[in-house]
């Protein structure tokens, strides 16, 4: 009875993310790592993951020196995602809907695995995050490509995309 207790709340806590958004996909390290020095990310760069799963990409974007706030709704996957992380300092997991917070100040790339719902969805997003903070964001996307605007650089099953300010007046300091 308790194993079929578990499986009901895995399937519960795991089908109800779909709603919100994309399904738990894993990300494998040698991957990240691959489009990571393609992109050349570093120490100056902030990671912000998009639905962070058990923090895959933020644990190998401190490899690179960089820091990593990742957001996650599913409450099994933030959990498991702090313990893997919980030596690495310059790693946040929040426990939060991506499409309802503002992203960091110090963000330069915002990390996520796309379907072809949401693409229309996060472009809107990271234009107006660009707009908010006044500075150009990256969008480093694996999945569904963004409709009606091009890459600036593909690599292998990845596209970069770059949001620039358009409306100072929307601006918050």
């Amino acid at each position: 009875m308790i194993f079929f207790t578990i499986i009901g709340i895995l399937v519960i806590l795991f089908g109800f993310v779909v709603f919100f958004g994309a399904p738990y996909v894993p990300s494998t390290k040698k991957y990240i790592r691959r489009v990571f020095d393609h992109f050349k990310i570093d120490a100056s760069d902030t990671i912000v993951d998009v639905g962070s799963g058990d923090g895959v990409v933020l644990r190998v974007a401190r490899e690179y020196g960089a820091s990593a706030v990742g957001y996650e709704i599913n409450p099994l996957l933030v959990y498991i995602s702090r313990l893997l992380s919980l030596r690495q300092k310059k790693i946040k997991v929040l426990m939060a809907n991506f499409w309802l917070v503002e992203l960091p100040r110090d963000t330069t790339y915002v990390y996520a695995f796309t379907v072809s719902r949401d693409v229309k969805r996060l472009a809107r997003k990271l234009q107006r995050e660009a707009d908010r903070l006044q500075k150009p964001l990256k969008l480093l996307i694996y999945g569904s490509p963004l409709k009606g605007i091009e890459a600036d650089a593909a690599f292998e099953a990845y596209s970069l995309y770059s949001f620039h300010p358009l409306h100072p007046e929307k601006a918050q300091v």
